[in-house]
């Protein structure tokens, strides 16, 4: 059974760092895009980062800058450093992975999702 497990949100405040951490298991992702999403509370969800298996990595508009994704393959790890928080960061954040190549971007790409994990950032 794969399983993705989200780690290191909390309470930070507005100019703060976080660092997510996605730690999976039941398969390796070494050679599959993974991504981070996020849902803010009545907002619908959407893409915040993604890293193809080759280590390219894309981002949201709104994030890019201030978040980098990076990914431990011997570890099976992907990772969401996050700097300069905003307010507007505040939201349940996933881990999310593919087991087939798809759309980067797209939600519905994604088969494996981790339980998420919450990140509040204060002003």
């Amino acid at each position: 059974q794969v399983q993705l497990v989200e780690s290191g949100g909390g309470l930070v405040q507005a100019g703060g760092s976080l660092r997510l951490s996605c730690a999976a298991s039941g398969r390796t992702f070494s050679t599959n895009h993974m991504g981070w999403f996020r849902r803010a509370s009545g907002k619908e969800r959407e893409f915040v980062a993604a890293m193809t298996w080759t280590r390219n990595t894309y981002y949201a508009g709104s994030v890019k800058g201030r978040f980098t994704i990076s990914r431990d393959s011997a570890e099976n790890t992907v990772y969401l450093q996050m700097n300069s928080l905003k307010p507007e960061d505040t939201a349940v954040y996933y881990c999310a992975g593919q087991g087939s190549a798809g759309s980067l971007w797209s939600a519905s790409a994604y088969d494996y999702w981790g339980q998420g994990t919450q990140v509040t950032v204060s002003s």
